[in-house]
């Protein structure tokens, strides 16, 4: 008797996710992360050098520009290695962001010619970008070690460095879920594009990528942490340096944040990918 390799059904239930196709799919996924890989530097001149300047070219422009002329105080951590921690978590979360929300509309090419998962698409850009990610951190470290032996600074790395793991999958969860209700929303209204980029810029300001929680104002400080990212971050720097806000309702908070939207995001994401060929 003959094996379908897929069958095609009138109908879809709102909570068949069909997640095991993500796993026979798994070397389209590896492909996909080496394409974007690849991709993200071709035909430049410095090529994967570039993973390494981008921080330190954004962390020379932040000090300069808080630390330097706006006076902005680091919670007595040295500035560039205050922001070189900010800015390597915040990267990570926006690029898996900006990458997952255009799903629909920027592979539409390919997803009007052959089957496969689609979620297969945004997983690939979270684990690609998650190599840079790694790279960065490999900076922190390099930058860490110097200020260790050559800048006098004590580094206070506590047993809670061990949440790290947990907190890399924390950023990657809130981008995707984010990212592919985004994603969805527009194939139908494109204008939600443009409000993007400007809704990534003012987030930033509502993290604590450029200055510490413990500078808010108190009667501010709740409009920063009801950001999902601010204890992730808080919660890194507290874990290197020993300063900084760490709660563990916090985290759960985040957590939760993370859960019911990645679930809900897969959820819309499965639903409009039956018809988005005739809106996008």
């Amino acid at each position: 008797m003959e094996s379908w390799t897929e069958e095609i059904l009138p109908k879809r239930r709102l909570l068949d996710f069909k997640l095991g196709e993500l796993w026979s799919y798994r070397d389209l996924n590896v492909m996909f992360v080496k394409r974007d890989i690849v991709g993200s530097y071709k035909q430049t001149v410095l090529g994967p050098l570039w993973f390494f300047l981008s921080p330190f070219m954004t962390v020379a422009m932040y000090t300069f520009a808080f630390s330097t002329i706006a006076g902005l105080k680091t919670d007595g951590i040295p500035a560039p290695v205050f922001y070189l921690t900010g800015t390597t978590l915040w990267n990570y979360f926006n690029q898996c962001f900006i990458s997952s929300s255009g799903t629909f509309v920027n592979n539409a090419g390919i997803f009007g010619k052959v089957y496969f998962p689609r979620l297969v698409s945004p997983i690939s850009t979270i684990i690609s970008n998650l190599i840079k990610f790694f790279i960065q951190i490999g900076v922190l470290i390099l930058l860490l070690v110097y200020y260790a032996y050559f800048g006098n600074y004590t580094i206070h790395i506590n047993s809670y460095l061990l949440l790290f793991p947990f907190l890399v999958i924390l950023m990657a969860g809130i981008a995707f879920g984010v990212g592919v209700i985004t994603s969805a929303l527009t194939t139908k209204y494109r204008d939600l594009q443009i409000f993007i980029s400007y809704g990534v810029a003012m987030l930033m300001y509502l993290t604590p990528v450029i200055y510490p929680v413990s500078e808010v104002p108190v009667k501010f400080r709740v409009f920063v942490m009801l950001n999902p990212l601010t204890p992730v971050i808080e919660t890194f720097r507290f874990s290197v340096f020993g300063v900084g806000i760490f709660s563990w309702q916090a985290l759960g908070y985040s957590t939760c944040f993370m859960l019911v939207t990645a679930f809900v995001g897969v959820m819309i994401f499965n639903q409009v990918e039956k018809t988005f060929m005739d809106t996008v």
